[in-house]
């Protein structure tokens, strides 16, 4: 079975001058995180607690998987037990993401890695997760009309324990010659794990768990700050687009890397670096970080915004702190109050 995981495949994809600028530019960026991370641990906190609980809602609301942001908060902050079908399906998305941010130096990505991730998606929910698809599968868009049309067909049911094998043989072979830069590896794999579709359901979900888990290995680490599964969401035409052209021909190893390289690493990852520096950058002193923090989320919000949206933004700080935050910003003429209580409006002057 051949994917896209060899040097001769690799070595006749083209390089765009963008692309290699955006290499550098994330591996500058990966430097740079031991010095973001000394900044003030108390925002890194509050970045990491936000991250976690947008990640989980994300992942799942790109699957058509939602439930209210107070419950997927509860269930992240306080581990929570789900109450219904979507919430069994993001607390098992919580916990595999727990897995890898606490364990990813430990955890070796081969097949068994893969299907026990898959397992921990399903952990409170009546389907059983972690086994190879039985029966074939198909990517489908569903047009406005009603009409359903194939936009791609995964390896067969019967081929996919092979084709999982020789994908996670391949990686393990050329992250160890370091002839390429793992960061044209690592989305190289992610679209060959969508091609194949191993399981039934939920390979969107585990797709983007291995993704954390793969640059977790290659040293980069903002998907600890700043959700990816949030930037996947807020781009996801450009995500399915890039995914659409890049699987083109794949079956016959002649798809075209680039347009799915320039999503993964300069629209996705890099995107999350800039954010990440900008909210690190953003906090002058350790005193007052949660101040700073409340302000840049309200920079970030739309003209009129909810008391909510701010808490949203800024999990685990205290609501009067958020007072005396937004109290500041409107003595200084920065947000005027339109609507008070609990339900407070806000808007920006």
């Amino acid at each position: 079975m051949k994917n896209s995981l060899s040097i001769e495949f690799l070595d006749r994809q083209r390089l765009p001058g963008a692309l290699v600028r955006t290499i550098r530019e994330l591996g500058e960026f990966r430097g740079k995180q031991d010095l973001f991370r000394q900044q003030s641990p108390q925002v890194l906190e509050t970045l990491r607690q936000a991250s976690m609980i947008e990640s989980a809602e994300s992942s799942n609301r790109l699957e058509g998987i939602e439930a209210p942001y107070e419950r997927i908060a509860d269930m992240v902050q306080k581990g929570s037990k789900p109450k219904n079908r979507p919430e069994q399906e993001i607390a098992g998305y919580r916990d595999a993401l727990n897995t890898i941010h606490a364990s990813h130096e430990h955890m070796p990505l081969t097949t068994g890695v893969v299907r026990q991730l898959h397992r921990d998606l399903y952990k409170f929910s009546t389907k059983t997760g972690g086994h190879w698809k039985a029966t074939n599968n198909e990517i489908t868009e569903k047009h406005p009309d009603g009409t359903k049309v194939t936009r791609f067909k995964p390896v067969s049911a019967l081929a996919t324990p092979d084709a999982m094998e020789t994908l996670h043989r391949d990686l393990a072979t050329m992250l160890a010659s370091e002839e390429v830069e793992p960061l044209l590896i690592i989305p190289a794999y992610v679209l060959d794990f969508l091609c194949i579709h191993p399981f039934s359901d939920g390979n969107g979900r585990c797709a983007r768990l291995l993704t954390l888990l793969l640059l977790y290995k290659s040293g980069y680490e903002v998907g600890r700050f700043i959700s990816l599964e949030q930037m996947v969401e807020k781009t996801k035409d450009s995500y399915y687009g890039t995914l659409y052209e890049s699987s083109k021909n794949w079956h016959g190893q002649k798809h075209d890397l680039v347009p799915w390289w320039e999503y993964f690493l300069g629209v996705m990852l890099l995107g999350a670096y800039r954010q990440f520096a900008d909210r690190v950058g953003s906090v002058k002193t350790v005193k007052g970080a949660k101040r700073e923090m409340i302000v840049a989320a309200v920079e970030r919000l739309p003209a009129e915004f909810q008391f909510a949206d701010v808490e949203r933004l800024c999990p685990g700080i205290s609501r009067p702190t958020f007072n005396r935050a937004l109290a500041e910003l409107r003595k200084a003429g920065k947000i005027t109050c339109i609507k008070g209580g609990r339900d407070a409006v806000w808007k920006k002057r």
